[in-house]
């Protein structure tokens, strides 16, 4: 009797796409936890964190910044807008790219959930352990730059 084929080979079950799409889940569900009192994401603190480095940023460039889509980008920044959090506005450099601004509101907000993303990273830190956390920051941007080329 012959054994049906596997549908997919040894090797796919060491899926590198796999690991990392499970341990971004969990890392956000982590983040997520602990800057929701403020009613945020962890995707839309990193957003205000950005626009707050950044102001007047335009969408493509904050795309470009964060390796994604910039449909997906204005996507994610909607709901920000729609709380008053985030304001899009004509770039007077080029009429046809928008600019992006955190409103007063939004500097407040992303100023009150510091400390409680500060909280998470901590968190991190402990589970994971100070050396191993930045060694996996060395190694992720090693990784990042690498696969940009």
């Amino acid at each position: 009797m012959t054994r049906p084929q596997e549908s997919f080979p040894a090797i796919s079950f060491g899926c590198t796409c796999l690991r990392l799409r499970k341990a971004a889940r969990r890392v956000s569900q982590i983040y997520d936890s602990y800057v929701e009192p403020h009613g945020l994401t962890i995707t839309q603190f990193g957003l205000l964190a950005h626009l707050s480095a950044l102001p007047g940023i335009s969408v493509s460039a904050l795309a470009e910044k964060l390796v994604m889509d910039p449909t997906t980008l204005t996507r994610n920044l909607r709901p920000l807008e729609k709380k008053g959090l985030v304001k899009f506005a004509i770039d007077p450099s080029d009429r046809r790219s928008r600019a992006l601004h955190l409103t007063a509101v939004g500097s407040e907000t992303f100023r009150a959930a510091k400390p409680a993303w500060a909280k998470a990273q901590r968190h991190m830190e402990q589970v994971l352990g100070n050396a191993d956390v930045g060694v996996l920051h060395k190694a992720l941007e090693g990784a990042l730059d690498r696969l940009a080329k």
